[in-house]
């Protein structure tokens, strides 16, 4: 037995199945523990670099040592924040959402109809995929803009093949 709520049998339920879904998140090469290593091996380099200017008698370089720590130390806080940013792009034969979670985590969510969504792909010859959008009638959606180029080139497949599938082609 089926939860029909509307009574129009299961074909709206498997209308609002999702046909394709896909969570993209920014890569980053670097985890935690090799950042902690690069920051130790930064720390020492700086560390015993200035001890040397000290014992020539140029002490104040000393702490100019310490503050390039500090600005590699933020830089690489900053790319890891930026990297909690998320994108959920879910697409049924009804419904083609996606959902954008910044990094300091505020939501913005759009929602497309399949039937007039149309997938944008912009592509240079020598890089690949520099840009993808949803549009539709009154909205334009930027997707996977934090995507590498190979990442960006396997979800634009699927995406379009998802996209192809809901309108029924």
């Amino acid at each position: 037995m089926t939860d029909n709520r509307d009574g129009t049998g299961q074909a709206d339920a498997a209308s609002e199945r999702p046909i394709f879904e896909a969570l993209l998140t920014p890569y980053r090469s670097l985890g935690r523990r090799g950042f902690n290593i690069l920051m130790v091996f930064v720390g020492g380099v700086s560390l015993v670099t200035g001890i040397a200017f000290v014992a020539k008698g140029a002490w104040p370089v000393f702490g100019f040592f310490g503050v390039d720590v500090l600005l590699i130390w933020w830089a690489f806080r900053a790319s890891y924040r930026s990297a909690r940013a998320r994108e959920l792009v879910t697409v049924s034969r009804t419904d083609l959402a996606i959902r954008k979670i910044s990094p300091r985590g505020e939501v913005r969510e759009t929602h497309h109809n399949p039937f007039w969504a149309r997938f944008k792909v912009d592509r240079h010859d020598e890089i690949g995929i520099t840009r993808m959008s949803v549009d539709s009638k009154a909205a334009s959606t930027e997707i996977g803009g934090f995507l590498n180029p190979d990442d960006r080139e396997s979800f634009a497949r699927e995406f379009n093949r998802a996209l192809l599938t809901a309108k029924g082609r």
